[in-house]
């Protein structure tokens, strides 16, 4: 029995094609800029998103620690949303290596930061606060797209009020891949349309992108040379990465408009779901479905989780669950998944 891995998209093995392009990369020398396979993926992503450069760095964590750091100096604070990566699941980084102090804002339902919170947020330049320096979004949010409209009016509102601007694009390609659906875009696009928003953007290369390791940060050269110097203090120099790189590589070549069919198989997952009485979801508009327990079915969750692995179904939560499709997972998967969730709660 094969094993649906829906806990997250970080699990995606390399393929075939991808492990082959690994070991035909050309390698140097990173930490002295000389890997030409490093060196053509930062210029690939830079060009891709419209930036003058990029930093190839080993995780998403520390290209966000990186671009905050970069934007912000010790007694500065980032606005940010309460469920935002880079505020609540990164160790508080940028405090306690910085001494940058987040400032949290909660999110609107569709994961956005309201306009007006935003606004009362920053401070005035006086002695008693931290200086607002930056705004920090997230694109996708919990599987939501930040709609391409809000964060016009978002960064817009930053630069009049002379704040930088830095997007965790974890899921950017899923968020492009999906915008691209909506206006009859192609993603490549409409990537380069959300990222040219922002002054700084992190791209993670090994969640639907589907490469082993690896993320980049994108800016001006000056802010991805200051980057470079807190990568190095962060132990982010990693010598002939290009071994990694090739895959991320690969990755932007083949693995971005097939980011649709995990969209298409969270929707199979979420329309297979939502009629079990106590089960509440709606369709995702990406590759991560969030399912909340009720009623009848909350009173079932005692050991579901466990039930499911059992059966070869790998997932997480406990009155509100997670599921994540990705290119390891297939519609056979997705059926038999629904079939084990559904007699379970009929059980």
């Amino acid at each position: 029995m094969n094993t649906v891995d829906l806990r997250s998209d970080t699990v995606t093995q390399p393929t075939a094609a991808m492990k082959a392009a690994m070991m035909e990369a050309p390698l140097g020398d990173d930490v002295f800029a000389d890997d030409p396979s490093v060196n053509a993926l930062q210029e690939k992503i830079a060009g891709m998103l419209g930036f003058d450069a990029a930093l190839f760095v080993p995780t998403g964590t520390q290209s966000n620690l990186c671009g905050v750091l970069a934007h912000c100096q010790r007694g500065d604070e980032y606005i940010v949303g309460q469920m935002q990566h880079c505020y609540r699941w990164e160790g508080g980084g940028a405090a306690v290596f910085g001494s940058v102090q987040p400032q949290p804002l909660e999110h609107q339902p569709d994961g956005s930061l309201a306009l007006a919170d935003i606004e009362a947020a920053i401070k005035p330049d006086d002695a008693h606060f931290a200086r607002t320096r930056l705004l920090a979004l997230e694109n996708t949010l919990g599987g939501k797209v930040l709609p391409l409209a809000y964060l016009q009016q978002a960064t817009a509102l930053a630069r009049a009020k002379g704040l930088a601007t830095h997007l965790d694009g974890a899921r950017l390609f899923n968020a492009a891949v999906a915008q691209a659906k909506a206006n009859g875009s192609d993603a490549r696009t409409e990537a380069r349309r959300i990222a040219g928003l922002f002054d700084s953007v992190s791209v993670c290369f090994s969640k639907g992108l589907g490469a082993p390791v690896g993320s980049a940060l994108c800016g001006s050269k000056e802010l991805i040379a200051r980057a470079r110097r807190i990568r190095k203090m962060a132990g982010g120099g990693m010598r002939q990465s290009g071994l990694l790189a090739a895959a991320c590589s690969y990755a932007l070549d083949h693995h971005v408009d097939r980011l649709a069919e995990d969209h298409a198989l969270a929707r199979r997952l979420a329309e297979g779901l939502c009629d079990i009485p106590g089960v509440q979801c709606e369709a995702p508009d990406t590759n991560i479905l969030f399912v909340d327990l009720a009623g009848p079915a909350r009173e079932r969750s005692a050991g579901f989780i466990q039930h499911l692995a059992q059966q070869g179904i790998l997932a997480t939560g406990l009155y509100r669950l997670r599921f994540v499709t990705h290119l390891d997972v297939d519609a056979a998967g997705v059926d038999r998944a629904v079939r084990v969730i559904r007699e379970w709660f009929r059980a």
